[in-house]
């Protein structure tokens, strides 16, 4: 890869560097301390952030001349363009006050270099990486256009490169399409050698979707060949050329050619659709979900990681004031001789004594009154066997609550299936929002579900708790009402990545060849997880990954597995769900192979041990659950389990039971007084909770995601899956199939 210029648009620092604040820098804003700039432009400075729970932002400051009207409308516009936009690879605004003498906005900070700095530095990327780089931008800029939004500025300094992903920034000016056609005829708004036809000569009427459609193939093919499709020199030159001259694609690759060559027709009827571009690249990518970026850029995104750590401390408590304990984490055990023992505190674990019997009546709400906690689960799809554990374990929690003496009021629980569908999970949610007396929602199963559903609760302000989907998509943006109860898919991810280092210790290999399987069935959990690990395992840890993408379209894995074993991998992490997983464990077992095999949560289902037979046999599976038989504080609730349902808990109605506990707590509260318990204020306390349940501690972060960490380990041992510990496990021995 040889070195290039950068592209117009890309000069000064690079996001993720970070430069010195100046003597007339701030040292805070709004609650956010300054620890450096990452760059200035033609709106104001943006600095390098961190809150007070140590999380870093990109904090963007106006320039304190430019407090008119017109400039704030613009400012407050640029916060309202990027809250609608809602996708993986766009950064979201995490805070903004356009109104502050200086108006500002943060944003999730990523560490990686700009893609205008990663080419100027280490040359084009390769064809592969581009394809990727493709897919991921034509679905940002495609939930920007279903967000009724044209960007209008794509180009390389607003493309960040993350390991799992690029993210798309800046929408200082976007506008909405209406908005667009009303642009003044004779302005050119943008980055020459990024702009459309229709944007050079400055046809407002006609800017549109297209049109970022044609930056996105100019981008491209700069990335690819680490030169603009219409040259450079004098802007008028560029424009002429944009508009006349056909773009210079040679060296590209011809399938990927013929894509770009759709993307810069001149007239933006005739381009594709961002979803079009997306599916385009998709196709024949092999690897895509894993290592997609050069070893240099790779270096690059972990270096300033690094630096990152390395960064100043939020100032430490003073003698004489009143420290917050460090956070323990999600079900935070002590463990002995391979169960788990837990010491007995509150919340859930002292719930059992306070039935029949405990003085623990509260004194507002009118007696006799009802209020309703909601349950959205699959009940009857595919992942029904979590979805009944749900339900039951919420229904345990509002009878255990019933039972106690003195109550002032009690509690309902009202379900809705949404059969792990898509489609139904939006119903399912207006049912339970759109009855005034539910309070609080455990839901939904499903990643997707999830997603699907968040919109409607978080239009109705209602909140939303889940302890099963880990998508970190579901907590970015303007989250108001979702709360997290388990660990991100990412985090599980870097867990099981630990564990198969520990693995490779006890082997003595300080050199291995993990082989990782990214099935798009299963896409976005599969994308985070498998992304997750190759890049803990090569950047952390040194080892050679071996990473392979499958189709959603393939019905054998013989192949790909094949040619894993051959390539002589001594590991195997799958990442997708349970049936996928069947026919690698199948197409593993017929190969010969004896490495550990590794799944996340997706697997650790009973399809998975029918389809998959005795190819199941030793494999380890990480999830968001403990084996409630093992715990010592769940004693109470096993047995009150047992004595309702006959048999013993299943995966995840423990931690159903402790999340609804927490929102009852939480309406306990909100009725003292007689008031009625107002939705909004749940879901702001459910997010400031320290919790004791049963099945351990829980405590949140500011935007809903658990703090700390949370898998634990299952082994697949004579057709069942056998609990091994907390991950990482302290006995790497007991992971493998020797």
């Amino acid at each position: 890869m040889s070195p290039t210029a950068q592209p117009p648009g890309a000069s000064g620092a690079g996001p993720g560097s970070v430069a010195r604040l100046l003597p007339t820098d701030p040292s805070s804003i709004a609650g956010y301390r300054l620890l450096g700039r990452l760059g200035a432009g033609g709106m104001g400075v943006v600095y390098l952030g961190r809150t007070e729970t140590g999380e870093l932002a990109a904090v963007k400051v106006t320039h304190t001349d430019r407090d008119d009207a017109d400039f704030r409308a613009r400012f407050r516009r640029e916060v309202t363009a990027a809250r609608r936009v809602t996708s993986p690879w766009a950064v979201p605004v995490t805070a903004a006050d356009p109104d502050a003498p200086e108006p500002w906005l943060a944003t999730a900070f990523v560490p990686g270099p700009s893609l205008a700095e990663a080419v100027a530095a280490h040359g084009p990327l390769p064809t592969r990486s581009v394809r990727v780089l493709g897919v991921a931008l034509a679905a940002a800029l495609a939930a920007v256009h279903r967000a009724g939004l044209v960007h209008r500025d794509v180009k390389p300094g607003n493309v960040l490169l993350a390991v799992d992903g690029p993210r798309l920034i800046d929408f200082g000016i976007a506008r909405t399409t209406e908005e667009t056609a009303l642009t003044a005829t004779d302005m050119v708004v943008g980055t020459p050698g990024f702009l459309a036809p229709e944007q050079a000569e400055a046809r407002g009427a006609e800017i549109g979707p297209p049109s970022d459609v044609f930056a996105l193939g100019c981008l491209l093919a700069y990335a690819v060949t680490g030169r603009l499709p219409f040259g450079r020199g004098a802007v008028d030159a560029l424009l002429y050329r944009t508009v006349h001259d056909e773009p210079d694609l040679t060296g590209i690759d011809g399938a990927l050619a013929a894509v770009l060559g759709e993307c810069l027709a001149k007239a933006p009827g005739r381009r594709p659709t961002a979803d079009e571009v997306a599916a385009r690249l998709a196709e024949d990518t092999p690897g895509a979900g894993a290592d997609w970026l050069p070893p240099d850029v790779v270096r690059i995104i972990a270096e300033r990681s690094a630096r990152m750590l390395a960064l100043p401390d939020i100032e430490p408590t003073r003698i004489g004031e009143t420290a917050e304990p460090t956070p323990r984490g999600r079900r935070a055990f002590l463990l002995a001789s391979g169960g788990a023992v837990l010491a007995a505190g509150g919340g859930g674990v002292a719930l059992w004594a306070g039935r029949r019997g405990g003085d623990e009546s509260t004194t507002g709400a009118p007696r006799g009154r009802r209020w309703i906690i909601g349950v959205q689960a699959d009940l009857t799809g595919p992942q029904r066997h979590i979805g009944i554990e749900q339900e039951r374990g919420a229904r345990l929690a509002v009878e255990a609550f019933n039972d106690r003496v003195g109550n002032a009021f009690t509690l309902e629980l009202k379900t809705a299936d949404d059969a792990g569908n898509t489609t139904r999970a939006s119903a399912a949610a207006r049912s339970l929002t759109g009855d005034r007396d539910v309070l609080a929602v455990l839901g939904s199963t499903g990643d997707y579900t999830t997603e699907s559903a968040l919109p409607v609760y978080d239009e109705a302000l209602l909140p939303l708790m889940s302890d099963s989907a880990g998508l970190n998509t579901l907590t970015t943006g303007q989250n108001r009402v979702f709360t997290r109860a388990c660990p991100t898919h990412a985090v599980a991810a870097l867990q099981l990545s630990y564990v198969l280092q520990m693995y490779y210790r006890h082997l003595k290999r300080a050199s291995a060849r993990p082989g990782l399987l990214q099935d798009r069935t299963d896409d976005n959990y599969a994308w985070q997880y498998i992304a997750m690990t190759n890049h803990a395992l090569r950047v952390n840890y040194g080892h050679r990954t071996h990473p392979r993408v499958v189709p959603a379209s393939v019905r054998s894995y013989d192949t790909v597995i094949g040619e894993m074993v051959d390539a002589g991998i001594d590991s195997y992490v799958h990442g997708g769900g349970p049936r996928s997983a069947a026919k690698a464990a199948i197409a593993l077992k017929a190969r010969g192979f004896t490495g550990l095999t590794i799944a996340g949560q997706h697997v650790l289902s009973p399809e998975f041990l029918k389809l998959a037979g005795d190819a199941a046999e030793g494999w380890l599976i990480g999830a968001p659950v403990a084996e409630p038989t093992r715990v010592a504080t769940a004693k109470g609730f096993v047995a009150a389990y047992r004595k309702k349902f006959g048999t013993g808990p299943g995966f995840y109605a423990g931690e159903s039971f402790d999340c609804v506990n927490m929102m009852i707590e939480e309406v306990v509260k909100g009725a003292r007084g007689g008031r009625r318990p107002a939705r909004q204020d749940l879901g702001t306390a459910l997010r400031q909770k320290s919790y004791q349940g049963v099945m351990g501690s829980y405590q949140f972060q500011p935007k809903g995601d658990l703090k700390g960490l949370g898998t634990y380990l299952f082994k697949v041992d004579k057709g069942r899956f056998s609990y091994v510990n907390a991950a990482p496990t302290d006995d790497p021995g007991r992971l493998g199939k020797a």
